[in-house]
């Protein structure tokens, strides 16, 4: 008996010291659907806390007659609307909305509220509050007594308004007659039974400018991402007259706005190769270009009095703000501004300062303002960061040769020289697939670089933008296996590199990004150690099916038309799922559940083929949060890298 109390107590206290060997995990919010990843250690999430710890700011708009702008910033769970009531002044939180306010991003680069110009009480807000299904809203928000109003309903699914010069009026798209034509309406928030539609439109239109005098607009429309027209429409009749021509081979008409006195146009066009900023006239359809050939121009907007206009212009990984008088045409001297990426540019009314945000490798985001005339630059914002990324090598520029000869370009992030040998790679891919990747912030995966030694490389393949239209264009279609091999002729690149170890490569991205992630890992399994995919197509064909109604022309563009059957049988031979039996190494796939670009059927058939081959498959789903800005919140995003963390501890450095 003795014994066995001995062996009992023995027991009793050997019990929690092997309970005590099983780490604390993070818990698991019940919105978050989870099948194959172990539980994630909480040491996980305080290692990378530090690296997490920053916000930024992003301008929003001026306020129309005094110094004071909007921002959008990230405090708590949601970006949120705040004032800032001039240079270095705290941020005055407005907007307490869940969820929040969107922001801008590189796919959608718009402001989502704005001024009326004729009272500075008045704000309009676009948001999407049907939980990601992109059923957004416009709202007016009074800055005295902070109510919002909500104007429409999401089945309106509007775009950015546009205010007119005197106010009161604002112009945007709605998708409300059917849901799949976007359509010109124009209403006075005040009273917002004063909504109607501006002619007769079909297709995929959308709002770009009011004349100076309020009585046309100046619309786009989209035919795809990379073919548009612009047009003037009659406010009061809805007649509509073409400003561009209708030539041989497709061109792209952007960012477009009224001159002062109404008789001219100005916009954005790769007509002819590059992107630059052209004037037409409306009388006789002529237009001139007036930014340099070699100025390759991000966006611009009008100075207030019509004779200067301000340019982003792509300097490679960087971009440059330039002013043009344009009675000259001459560059106005500008303070010197750091290396970085602007964005988001816009005038203060009534005046001569220009304002925008500035991001780089050392910040997330801050707002700055030049003055013109005084040729001064002014900080509005000053973010904070827990982590100096100046003990990290400069990112790099780096190149390489397709198969077919064509240059490839990326950036390359090489780990902290404290790590020694040669270092595993992650190589990630952008979205878009018109997008691209320049020297950025790297936020949170400056814990990959710091603390874990991975080299991180950024690859602009075939297809991205701000390398001219022909680049562009050469994924589409049938071309769509150049980018996968751009992928390939990569690991080629790394594996003469002496410093980076091709045995250890993880292949990862979001929406586009996540398909050539898993299309390249079918195609190139035994050079690829693990793979990451969020909101990924994994089926060319049921994508282009399913996606919105309003967005299947614009993607049959890009992609090929499905309904074709020769196309078809194509789109099906590079697609992952078709190929899911010989992709049979680690693979993560994330997916929002309210998915409307690429639907979450996408993931799960995905999940379900690639279970069957017997190969570590982590699943995470993300319930009420939808494509345009996944993850959707703070802790969504905190949940998604120590899973995304773990996965990488877990296959590629092990």
């Amino acid at each position: 008996m003795r014994h066995l109390i001995c062996a009992a107590i023995l027991a009793l206290a050997a019990w929690p010291a092997r309970a005590q060997q099983q780490p604390p995990s993070i818990a698991i919010p019940p919105t978050v659907n989870v099948e194959g990843m172990p539980p994630i250690p909480t040491s996980i999430a305080d290692d990378l806390a530090r690296y997490g710890a920053y916000r930024d700011a992003q301008i929003v708009a001026w306020h129309p007659t005094r110094r004071q702008l909007l921002v959008n910033t990230v405090f708590g769970q949601f970006p949120q609307i705040h004032m800032v009531d001039g240079p270095g002044r705290a941020r005055t939180q407005l907007t307490f909305l869940s969820p929040g306010v969107p922001r801008a991003t590189a796919a959608a680069p718009v402001s989502p509220a704005s001024f009326d110009p004729a009272d500075g009480n008045t704000i309009v807000i676009r948001r999407d509050a049907t939980g990601g299904t992109e059923g957004y809203s416009l709202y007016r928000y009074d800055l005295a007594s902070g109510a919002i109003t909500r104007l429409n309903d999401a089945k309106s699914q509007s775009g950015v308004p546009v205010w007119s010069r005197q106010g009161k009026w604002i112009a945007y798209r709605s998708g409300e007659r059917n849901g799949t034509d976007r359509d010109l309406f124009v209403m006075q928030p005040a009273d917002p039974s004063t909504a109607r539609r501006v002619g007769d439109t079909s297709g995929n239109w959308d709002v770009e400018d009011w004349s100076p005098d309020g009585s046309s607009l100046l619309a786009v429309e989209m035919l795809s991402n990379t073919e548009t027209r612009l047009w003037t429409v009659d406010v009061a009749s809805g007649a509509k007259k073409p400003l561009t021509p209708n030539g041989s081979e497709p061109v792209a008409w952007f960012n477009a706005r009224f001159a002062a006195d109404g008789r001219s146009v100005y916009a954005r066009s790769d007509k002819g190769g590059g992107m630059r900023v052209w004037r037409g006239s409306i009388a006789t359809g002529t237009w001139t270009p007036i930014s340099g050939d070699a100025d390759a121009v991000d966006s611009f907007e009008l100075s207030p009095d019509g004779l200067m206009i301000a340019m982003i212009v792509d300097r490679g990984a960087h971009t440059d703000l330039q002013v043009l008088d344009l009675g000259t045409l001459k560059p106005r001297p500008l303070p010197a501004i750091g290396p970085g990426v602007m964005s988001q540019i816009m005038w203060r009314p009534g005046s001569r300062e220009v304002g925008f945000t500035l991001a780089s490798i050392k910040s997330p985001g801050d707002v700055y303002s030049v003055d013109t005339s005084l040729g001064t630059l002014t900080r509005w914002t000053f973010s904070e960061v827990s982590f100096n990324p100046d003990v990290l090598p400069a990112p790099e520029v780096i190149r390489w040769k397709s198969e077919d000869g064509l240059t490839i370009s990326g950036i390359l992030y090489r780990p902290s020289t404290k790590f020694s040998g040669p270092r595993p790679v992650m190589i990630a891919l952008h979205g878009g697939p018109e997008q691209r990747d320049r020297v950025r912030f790297q936020g949170r995966s400056n814990y990959f670089l710091n603390e874990l030694g991975i080299a991180i490389i950024y690859p602009n393949v075939r297809g991205s933008t701000g390398f001219g239209r022909a680049y562009l264009d050469a994924d589409n279609g049938k071309a769509r296996a150049g980018a996968i091999k751009d992928v390939g002729a990569l690991l080629d690149w790394i594996g003469t590199q002496p410093a980076l170890d091709k045995t250890r490569v993880l292949v990862q991205g979001p929406s586009y990004g996540g398909y050539l992630a898993l299309e390249s890992a079918v195609v190139y399994g035994r050079r690829i150690r693990c793979v990451m995919a969020g909101a990924a197509m994994t089926n060319l064909v049921t994508f282009l099916e399913q996606t919105s109604p309003d967005r299947q022309a614009n993607r049959r563009a890009e992609y090929g038309d499905e309904r074709d059957p020769d196309m078809r049988a194509f789109l099906l031979s590079i697609s992952p799922i078709t190929r899911a039996s010989e992709l049979k190494i680690p693979t993560m796939i994330l997916h929002p559940g309210n998915d409307t670009r690429v639907p979450v059927n996408q993931a799960h058939e995905m999940v379900q083929a690639l279970k069957a081959n017997q190969a570590p498959v982590w699943y995470l789903e993300f319930a009420g949060v939808g494509h345009d800005h996944f993850p959707g919140t703070a802790a969504n995003n905190d949940l998604m890298l120590a899973a995304w963390t773990l996965f990488i501890k877990t296959y590629l450095l092990n």
